[in-house]
């Protein structure tokens, strides 16, 4: 999908969203300590701005004190102006807020699961957004809710309307919140990392309607994100902050292909290269073997007859000492049920998973515990995966105290493990709530990495991490394979990280295997047509983000680059 220059060629037209010297200290902090200092950039109507950063840089913080989030008792706006179509919001009073809020201006956020309530459906919930701003008839938001279902591509939608959103997938979860956000059609739409959580299609799809919207409504788009394959996509001009200040604005042809700032350019070429990295083939001991899989969800009708979904079909696929085996597929494909069936957090409806010999399906509960020692994961959404209660100190340490480790030696390795994933050892004091996204990420991959597993399970691990970061943790997941020889199942709808990182690559699709095999050949000269999908859906093809420079010709032809890169032509 390249995106030409939409409507922000009006550059006449009054921005729609105008920040001014914006700082934001933390609440108490004496002397102030800033979080976001002097950021100031503005967005006119039709126009994508994206923000890019690195986890903590600011951008998020900047997105909420535009939507006056800020939490009362965490962040205050010390100075700056943001004007929504010429209205200050830092002076608005908390009624012309929420006025304000899905009307002229919404935001769409990260984490759905956090962003919905868990005990009303979905359809309320959007239908909530139509009773507060609107005098339209209850049939009538009805009717307008199932059209917005529909706009983003949500099957049934009559059936997603009564759904809660711990029966849909994560990527149908967000397709809901971008909904909440977007059926009022409000002339500034926030999104914070809108397709993070989403595979390649479903994330053209959203991208899509999108630009959609801001070409029926001349919509500003402030898109907050780490993705540089949807930054070259979507974006009109780029704002790149770091450490809480705006290091470079731009076009996106110039940010992308001549960035003036070390920083600027250490993010673009960090994004992992579509081409697959040549690997030879393990032939070590298998780890993990699973064998004709299947689960079958069955939601059972006081009336009527029983309904029944297969989220895994006779799902076959092994995992080598030393190997790295990535399962790849759209949202819903069932890479996730076969992730939770192989370390038992849910129950197989049939089959076997083997870790080393022992067939954990047929395990008993009191054997669990020693098998678990050997199997960690890594979970899709780290704040869910963590105790909000707990410091994060005492979540890494769980493990290793519960089998036996001195609680002081324990938190010595906690210390060096937040070394290599980048974080100060003072986060073994704080709490969950008090990082970004990506960094709860990197807390989640020190903790499964505490007990030195044999087989690391890693569900979307990379997912929500900046492009800097990921191409550590990847590099860091990597030698940790090559020096311990750990197996690893690598679930990723990132096409590029499984490019980067993958011995096999197995593709996915309603729940059954349908393609898999050395991660060049099935990259390079796929034999399924929804395999050839999914690598033609990939964001920012037609870039070369290590060389600054776009590639020549709308599409990337993979096999030819493999072979111009190993030096064949």
């Amino acid at each position: 999908m390249n995106k030409p220059l939409s409507n922000a060629a009006v550059g006449a037209d009054k921005p729609v969203l105008t920040i001014e010297n914006l700082s934001v200290r933390l609440a108490g902090s004496n002397p102030a300590r800033h979080v976001v200092q002097n950021v100031g950039f503005d967005i006119k109507p039709g126009e994508t701005l994206c923000v890019v950063g690195e986890s903590g840089s600011g951008k998020s913080v900047s997105a909420l004190s535009v939507m006056g989030l800020l939490p009362k008792d965490g962040l205050v706006a010390s100075s700056g102006r943001i004007l929504v179509e010429g209205e200050d919001v830092l002076a608005a009073s908390p009624q012309r807020l929420r006025a304000l809020r899905a009307t002229r201006m919404a935001m769409i956020f990260q984490e759905p699961m956090t962003a919905l309530n868990p005990v009303v459906t979905v359809g309320r919930q959007i239908d909530e957004v139509l009773c507060i701003h609107t005098g339209l008839s209850s049939a009538e938001r009805r009717e307008k809710v199932l059209e917005m279902l529909d706009s983003v591509h949500l099957p049934n939608v009559k059936r997603i309307y009564n759904a809660y959103p711990h029966e849909l997938s994560g990527g149908q979860r967000q397709r809901i919140v971008i909904s909440i956000a977007l059926i009022l059609k409000p002339k500034l739409l926030i999104a914070d990392e809108p397709t993070t959580a989403l595979d390649v299609t479903t994330q053209k799809q959203i991208l899509l309607l999108i630009r959609e919207l801001q070409e029926q409504l001349n919509t500003a788009v402030m898109f907050i994100t780490h993705d540089f394959g949807v930054v070259a996509e979507i974006a009109d001009r780029i704002v790149v902050m770091n450490q809480g200040r705006v290091v470079e604005i731009g076009q996106r042809a110039d940010i992308l292909a001549r960035p003036t700032q070390a920083y600027t350019r250490m993010l673009v070429s960090s994004v992992p290269s579509l081409i697959p990295v040549k690997r030879q083939a393990h032939q070590g001991e298998i780890v993990l073997d699973i064998s004709k899989l299947n689960k079958v969800y069955t939601k059972r009708r006081l009336l009527g007859q029983n309904n029944t979904v297969a989220a895994a079909q006779d799902v076959e696929l092994s995992v080598r000492r030393g190997e790295i085996v990535g399962v790849v597929g759209e949202s819903g494909s069932g890479k996730s049920t076969v992730a939770r069936c192989v370390v038992r957090l849910i129950e197989a409806s049939s089959g076997a998973v083997r870790i080393g010999g022992t067939d954990i399906t047929q395990a008993a509960k009191s054997d669990l515990r020693s098998l678990r020692q050997r199997i960690q994961i890594v979970f899709q959404d780290p704040y869910r995966s963590l105790n909000p209660r707990m410091r994060v100190g005492d979540s890494i340490i769980e493990g290793l105290v519960n089998y036996g480790t001195p609680r002081e030696r324990a938190l010595e390795k906690a210390r060096e493990l937040l070394r290599v994933v980048r974080l100060d050892a003072d986060a073994l004091q704080r709490y969950p709530h008090q990082f970004s996204g990506g960094q709860r990420q990197r807390i989640c991959i020190a903790r499964a990495l505490a007990l030195e597993p044999d087989i690391l399970v890693a569900d979307e691990a990379v997912s929500a991490l900046d492009v800097s970061v990921q191409a550590q943790v990847l590099s860091l997941l990597d030698d940790i394979r090559e020096s311990t020889g750990i197996a690893v199942l690598f679930i990723t709808h990132d096409l590029r990280v499984a490019a980067q990182i993958c011995n096999t690559i197995v593709v996915m699709q309603k729940g059954r295997v349908v393609e898999s095999g050395p991660a060049e050949e099935v990259l390079t000269a796929p034999q399924q047509d929804y395999t050839r999908a999914l690598i033609d859906a990939a964001p920012g093809r037609e870039w070369d983000f290590q060389n600054f420079r776009p590639v020549r010709g709308k599409e990337v032809n993979l096999s030819a680059a493999m072979l111009s890169a190993s030096g064949t032509i």
